[in-house]
């Protein structure tokens, strides 16, 4: 096997050749850096420093660890064990626990809620659902910091965290769940403590430390900046005194620090390992030039100390459109127009999976998932139920699980695979063309994603066959990697991390949701942190990018929102209040083409002039119009607005296009459109008299 770095720039080619030994990357967004770590697992590999079952490669999701096992597979690079933290604490403490705990058993919770529920009942709090939850994740934290019962409340009152409730109580939840794990029939163990035991067996057994030390040589670990101090110390147990290891991190995409995460690790990697060879990806292939000015702008606005190590993203795409700016008047104008810029992006040929919502909290959901349902565009929620946790694919797997094992599962065999899936999966919604109503076109479009991955696993495996089919669809579960939907992702900006889309929608910008009220409560520290967060949802985003805010929350309401402080000296335009409505795209505004002055509203922009101004349309032809929508919209079963706004229909009645040319000139309407509606629109413009 000879690796290939051809595909590799300057910089990625210097990571991935490093010499064997601690080595540092510096990894902007978009920058390649699985790219890179994987091709600098595959060369130390190729070169002979270290044989591919001895490398432990550690991200931070399933989702990751499995896309990396399939990029070295796709190199020919078998046998690397590439897993989260906790998966592979899992499996050592699995291997390693007889010999540390002899015969004592223990069992893994899976639901740490109830006995949590019951350790702050024993100590007089509240044990709604919020509150346990609430307890959960302090409690998570406190362990992920390697802070104790005993510790905690001292360490709460120097910081600038706030507990959700006085600290000694928390601490002695924190105490009563302890206990309550450790039982007469074994030990309870929860996520956290694999990691502790982890640790505590390599420090303190000299045999388990040679055997693991002796399986695994190299380290590479992902999103270092990510790190928790409890991580940190199950590296180093890891480790021992070796120096074998690569990190890969960016601090300006330090976004969990409630977790316990800490990016220091990252910035004092060259100072405990003074040999390190320190390399910095910022060729963002990622992005635009114009997205990636905008995420530099932004980043380079933080304070403290992070700030001085900031990368600066060089974009290398070619050039794209300007980020849009809109602001509307309350948020259901907002999400309605939202949905509207979505259905002309579709009608455009952006693909629904290569678009994004993003918002800062989970509430802010709801109004966007009513205007994208009205509008008829199918859309996901990241970070709610998993692919393969919906009823439909639970149900469509039990299916294919079934046809295997049935009486036709030979004739099944004889026929392509991607064929077979869609044949089983016909009576459960998957019909060769796509049903009217937005529940059923959902169905049809999860179970189409079920039978297109069988397609792409067949194209890479030929002989592949139902049980082979089930055991990786099975994998694909456990590793969290579900294939890609056809419908418009709305995900918090937390959960967008390490994904990326065609066209991005960051939503919501305003005071006390971005920065969130208790960041700004908490201080700097916090708010620089939702700065990087922001800075997170700007990168998420190949080419086209909008950011949009409303002035109230209600229809009708009072206009007392303030845009986010991250936009200040950010915006085009400088002008703090713009009117409502307004929209800024670039420094180059939409003009009227009538009297020439500035567009603001997506309805100007469309009528290409002020609605002020004045019009040439015929009325008659405007009237024929929307008769030809009323019965298109019938026939599709569609609202009116989803074939044409009225606003497109003046500007086409204004416009009298008589070639598809001059339609596809007119804003609203898209290469979609045209294709579907161009012939008929041009027939029923030629049945009217331009005199």
């Amino acid at each position: 096997m000879t690796i290939d770095l051809s595909a590799l720039d300057e910089d990625q080619r210097v990571a991935a050749t490093a010499p064997r030994g601690p080595v540092c990357i510096l990894a902007g967004a978009g920058t390649g850096k699985t790219r890179t770590i994987t091709y600098r697992i595959a060369h130390l590999i190729d070169s002979g420093f270290v044989s591919p079952t001895r490398v432990l490669a550690v991200t931070f999701t399933q989702r990751a660890a499995g896309e990396m096992r399939d990029r070295l597979a796709t190199m020919g690079v078998g046998g690397v064990q590439a897993r989260t933290f906790h998966a592979a604490a899992l499996r050592q403490l699995r291997y390693f626990w007889p010999q540390v705990a002899g015969e004592l058993p223990w069992k893994l919770i899976d639901n740490k809620f109830p006995l949590m529920g019951r350790a702050a009942r024993a100590v007089g709090l509240q044990t709604t659902t919020e509150t346990v939850r609430d307890l959960l994740g302090e409690i998570e934290w406190a362990k992920s910091c390697l802070l104790t019962p005993d510790a905690y409340a001292e360490e709460i009152e120097g910081s600038d965290r706030t507990p959700p409730a006085p600290a000694k109580k928390v601490a002695e939840v924190y105490r009563r769940y302890e206990e309550m794990k450790n039982r007469p029939d074994g030990m309870l163990l929860d996520f956290e403590d694999l990691l502790l035991h982890t640790a505590a067996a390599l420090e303190n057994s000299a045999a388990v430390a040679e055997e693991f030390r002796e399986q695994y040589r190299s380290f590479v670990v992902d999103e270092y900046q990510d790190v928790t101090p409890l991580q940190q110390r199950v590296l180093k147990a890891w480790l021992g005194d070796r120096d074998d290891l690569t990190v890969v991190g960016d601090a300006n995409q330090t976004i969990y620090s409630f977790t316990g995460a800490s990016p220091d690790y990252l910035l004092n990697f060259s100072r405990d390992y003074p040999e390190a060879t320190v390399v910095k990806l910022q060729r963002d292939y990622r992005s635009t030039p114009q997205v990636v000015d905008l995420a530099n702008t932004v980043i380079s606005r933080a304070h403290g100390r992070m700030a001085g190590t900031r990368l600066e993203l060089r974009g290398m795409r070619e050039p794209g459109p300007e980020p849009e700016f809109h602001e509307y008047p309350d948020e259901p104008t907002e999400a309605r127009e939202v949905a509207g810029q979505i259905l002309t992006l579709l009608d455009r040929g952006v693909p629904a999976s290569e678009i994004a919502v993003l918002y800062r909290v989970n509430a802010q959901s709801a109004e966007f998932e009513q205007a994208l349902s009205d509008a008829g565009i199918v859309y996901q929620v990241r970070g709610g139920e998993g692919f393969f946790q919906r009823p439909e694919i639970r149900q469509a797997v039990t299916a294919l699980v079934r046809a295997a094992n049935s009486d036709a599962a030979a004739q099944l065999d004889a026929v392509p695979l991607g064929q077979a899936v869609r044949h089983v999966l016909a009576p459960l919604g998957l019909t060769p063309t796509e049903p009217a109503g937005a529940q059923a076109r959902e169905r049809w479009q999860l179970l189409g994603a079920l039978a297109d991955l069988a397609d792409q696993l067949a194209a890479t495996d030929p002989e592949l066959k139902f049980p082979g089919l089930l055991a990786e669809l099975r994998r694909r579960a456990e590793s969290r990697q579900p294939p890609t939907v056809e419908g418009v992702t709305l995900a918090s900006l937390h959960a967008a991390k390490g994904l990326e889309w065609d066209a991005v929608f960051l939503v919501g910008l305003v005071e006390k949701t971005l920065p969130i009220s208790h960041a700004i409560k908490a201080g700097d520290h916090q708010i620089e942190e939702e700065r990087r967060l922001f800075y997170v949802g700007i990168t998420r985003a190949r080419e086209h990018l909008h950011l949009s805010w409303a002035q109230a929350r209600q229809e009708g309401g009072r206009a007392s929102r303030k845009r986010t402080r991250f936009l200040d000296g950010v915006l085009p335009e400088t002008a703090d209040s713009a009117p409502a409505g307004r929209s800024r795209k670039g420094s180059r505004p939409h003009r009227c083409r009538v009297c020439g002055r500035p567009l603001h509203t997506s309805t100007e922009k469309v009528l290409g002039r002020h609605e002020e101004c004045p019009s040439d349309m015929d009325d008659a032809v405007f009237e024929g119009l929307r008769e030809w929508r009323s019965a298109q919209a019938r026939e599709h079963d569609v609202p009116a607005y989803i074939i044409f706004t009225d606003a497109t229909l003046i500007a086409i009645a204004e416009a009298m296009p008589r070639t598809v040319t001059e339609l596809l000139d007119i804003s609203g309407v898209g290469p979609v459109k045209v294709q579907r509606f161009g012939e008929d629109l041009l027939s029923v413009i030629a049945g009217y008299d331009r005199n």
